[in-house]
């Protein structure tokens, strides 16, 4: 489930002249019936509407006077969000002739054509105020406050997230917090300037639209109006015809290519772009990938396996994105241990609608081929879950059979899809010429009618920073390590990091590190395994400079890995031969 919100205006929304019908009052029990929850979003104060609407237990809460009062109908508790009204103010309206004059806790309301004294009032006591408009009403409220203030308040207090929320209204004063929903809507009866706001202008006025709208959610949680949506999309790479872009919501998306294809590149910019929209994200990362991602928790490491009911803990807060380490979990514990994680998750989701974004690094190692649980165990609609992986038939069919979108990146991306589409009985496109080159990548949207795009990946900014501390300080498998053996393989040193390598640089003999420099290991290493293209250029270039001493290249190459580390361990990195 997608949509776990509706919230909704008062007054020519859900009410016509004040109040709710029958019919309507129905439709809000069965969206409640659902496991859905109501705010009330209005520019009502709250004695006003408790006088015309008796059933506002329906609703989860209630944002009053315009934004400024929290109402929580099931405790009878009220919280005041916005500063108290000016008694000052309406003191001196009513003195210069606003007879019609309403003070709340946070408002104080009139209507037009009084709005100019209401200015000038403002503009003479020198009040730090400003004017809402809602048709005839004239509302004063404190800057800052309207109603997208109040339903943030609203939905923090409920630990749901804007991006789980569908809203609906029908005036200038609705703007605000339609604008916040993922999923907006306008009744028929709505103003223009609104209307051409909203993702959905409902087919009927009033309730009746509001109805039309609950039906649509029950139905299919709107995913048949998702082209409708004008919410930013999340941007991942360019093409000939333009940008490329992921759906918000969409099934399984799998990126696969070998080491060193620009995979983890394109992985980055995927959770560069859902991290940028707001989207809570959970990243399992068996390798240390993710460690120094900014913007989010680190849960495990190398010393310490990451506890389940912490990681689901800290995701209960909306705005807080996890990275659970699995670098100190045994590769061989790593699928029973995702199981159980991955049990949590969902009944999370269940319950909140997130994580929204679920970003399997190294699948492979959480669901190997030979995975020995049942398809059923994964949820029938398993959405918003990026799968990165080396190749296809490393994951088990009943994965590769869920997936929506298919990236390969890399020289052998055309044969990685025919190796995807013989594991899932899918026949593979046939991809243009010419092969792509370095950074390219194909998308092959798999759900009929099936399309294929070449697209230019976009340089993921954090990239290289999340990058920096993995292979400065962390453990690189033994298969992507590097040996100091030495000419006779006399010698087995490895060096498992960056910081490992340069202190073991240090202490070799000149025979075995001149060894290693002219045969290109050094450079190999820095492109295939470090991932770092500048280091490899550089390691390459020292190795050309045959009258360097075996100290003089040493230095030179320790030199260029403090340069580009210098933000992970500076201050770890030896410089051989300095005091």
């Amino acid at each position: 489930m997608r949509y776990h919100v509706l919230a909704t205006d008062y007054d020519g929304t859900l009410a016509r002249d004040g109040r709710v019908s029958e019919s309507t009052l129905l439709a809000l029990y069965r969206f409640v019936a659902s496991g859905r929850k109501l705010i009330l979003v209005t520019g009502r104060e709250l004695p006003q509407l408790k006088s015309v609407f008796s059933t506002l237990s329906l609703f989860h809460w209630v944002v009053a006077e315009n934004g400024g009062l929290l109402y929580e109908p099931s405790t009878n508790k009220e919280i005041l969000i916005g500063n108290p009204a000016s008694q000052k103010l309406a003191d001196t309206l009513m003195s210069r002739g606003v007879n019609q004059v309403s003070v709340g806790q946070c408002v104080v309301a009139t209507w037009s054509p009084f709005e100019s004294v209401v200015l000038e009032t403002i503009r003479d006591l020198g009040l730090e105020l400003q004017i809402v408009f809602n048709k005839g009403a004239v509302m004063v409220l404190p800057t800052g406050v309207n109603k997208a203030f109040g339903l943030e308040h609203a939905l923090q207090e409920m630990k749901l997230s804007q991006h789980n929320t569908v809203g609906v209204g029908d005036a200038e004063n609705d703007h605000a917090f339609l604008k916040l929903c993922e999923f907006s809507a306008a009744v028929s009866n709505a103003l223009p300037a609104l209307k051409a706001t909203v993702d959905l202008v409902l087919p009927a006025d009033h309730g009746a639209g509001v109805e039309f709208l609950i039906d649509q959610i029950l139905s299919d949680d709107l995913r048949s109006l998702e082209m409708r949506s004008k919410r930013p999309p999340l941007a991942i790479a360019n093409s000939e015809s333009g940008e490329v872009s992921l759906p918000a919501y969409s099934g399984p998306i799998l990126v696969c290519g070998s080491s060193g294809s620009g995979k983890s590149s394109l992985a980055n910019q995927i959770v560069d772009s859902i991290a940028a929209q707001g989207y809570q994200f959970c990243t399992v990362d068996p390798e240390g990938d993710y460690e120094s991602f900014e913007g989010a928790v680190v849960l495990g490491g190398p010393s310490a396996a990451p506890q389940i009911e912490e990681v689901i803990h800290v995701l209960e807060q909306p705005d807080t994105n996890v990275v659970v380490c699995l670098t100190g979990v045994p590769i061989p514990d790593r699928p029973p241990f995702f199981l159980q994680l991955l049990a949590g998750l969902i009944q999370l989701r269940i319950k909140t609608g997130r994580p929204h974004w679920l970003i399997l690094d190294e699948a492979h190692h959480l669901m190997p081929a030979d995975w020995l649980p049942s398809s059923e165990l994964l949820p029938e609609n398993l959405m918003n879950v990026v799968l990165i992986t080396v190749q296809p038939d490393l994951l088990p069919v009943s994965l590769l059979n869920r997936v929506e979108i298919l990236t390969v990146v890399g020289l052998d991306a055309e044969q990685m899809a025919r190796s995807f589409g013989a594991a899932t009985g899918v026949n593979p496109p046939q991809f243009p010429a010419p092969q792509l080159e370095t950074g390219d990548f194909w998308l092959w949207k798999i759900q009929p009618p099936p399309q294929v795009t070449r697209c230019r990946g976009i340089k993921s900014h954090r990239e290289h920073q999340r990058h920096c501390r993995k292979y400065a300080e962390g453990q690189l498998p033994p298969d992507r390590s590097f040996y100091f053996r030495g000419p006779d393989c006399r010698l087995n040193l490895r060096a498992q990091n960056l910081i490992l390598f340069c202190q073991i640089a240090e202490g070799i003999d000149d025979v075995t590190w001149n060894f290693h420099l002219r045969n290109g290991d050094y450079a190999r290493w820095f492109q295939n395994s470090i991932k770092d293209e500048f280091l490899a250029a550089e390691a390459a270039r020292i190795a050309g400079l045959i009258n360097l001493t075996a100290a003089e290249s040493r230095n030179l190459i320790v030199a260029a890995i403090q340069g580009d580390y210098t933000l992970a361990a500076t201050s770890l990195l030896p410089v051989p031969g300095a005091s």
